[in-house]
């Protein structure tokens, strides 16, 4: 089926445009792939283009001011889902643009296939996060738990396999993924996440990916 996504992509770097632009057209032949390359200009597009299905955005481009454009994006702009692509890879910064509301973090040195597969994730409603990225460095492991991770008593109320299922969710695995992985219906995965974050206490899935992601689920999955 021919797909109808309409995608921008604002990066400074022509060469990295282009690759990108490249992976979404061979992976959807019917895409309207859009390019820019500074933030005043992804901005000004999304304020006249709000049905856009994706900004692919470069951390590090003019007008970002770090994290700032993409606050400043999702603010003004909350329906559009927003990936950062950079040639960073330190955790905390993934963590924390993810925490500001990006629906992924896209490293540079992915490869074609990687990125593809990245841009699947999130157009089908998934967070995407690079793999290395779900563990915390141990200096920080400590403190994170502390200020943002569940209690033991939180766990306890899901079921095994709804254990399961948010495990798979902090490798940063697709309801699709996961549903095969576990050998369920994705519609069952569905309806974990939901019980998941109603349990939990949270209202999103990355709430629960960043407060999930140090958890040793070896002792919860033991009972």
């Amino acid at each position: 089926m021919t797909a109808t996504y309409k995608l921008l992509i604002a990066d400074d770097h022509p060469l990295v445009r282009d690759a990108m632009a490249r992976v979404i057209r061979e992976a959807y032949a019917g895409a309207e792939v859009i390019e820019v390359e500074d933030f005043a200009a992804a901005f000004a597009h999304a304020q006249q283009d709000p049905d856009l299905d994706l900004i692919v955005l470069d951390l590090n481009m003019p007008g970002m001011n770090g994290l700032t454009g993409l606050l400043q994006l999702r603010n003004e702009h909350p329906t559009i889902p927003v990936v950062i692509v950079s040639a960073e890879e330190n955790k905390q910064i993934i963590l924390q643009a993810v925490s500001c509301g990006a629906a992924g973090f896209i490293p540079k040195s992915l490869s074609r296939d990687q990125m593809r597969h990245a841009i699947a994730q999130v157009l089908e409603g998934n967070i995407f996060l690079p793999a290395d990225a779900m563990r915390a460095p141990d200096s920080i492991r400590k403190r994170r738990h502390q200020e943002q991770g569940f209690k033991a008593e939180q766990l306890r109320q899901l079921t095994r396999k709804q254990l399961q299922v948010l495990e798979h969710m902090t490798r940063g695995e697709s309801n699709k993924m996961i549903a095969y992985h576990l050998n369920i219906a994705e519609t069952t995965v569905k309806a974990h996440v939901s019980a998941i974050l109603r349990k939990l206490g949270v209202t999103s899935r990355v709430q629960a990916i960043l407060s999930a992601n140090d958890i040793d689920f070896s002792q919860f999955l033991k009972r």
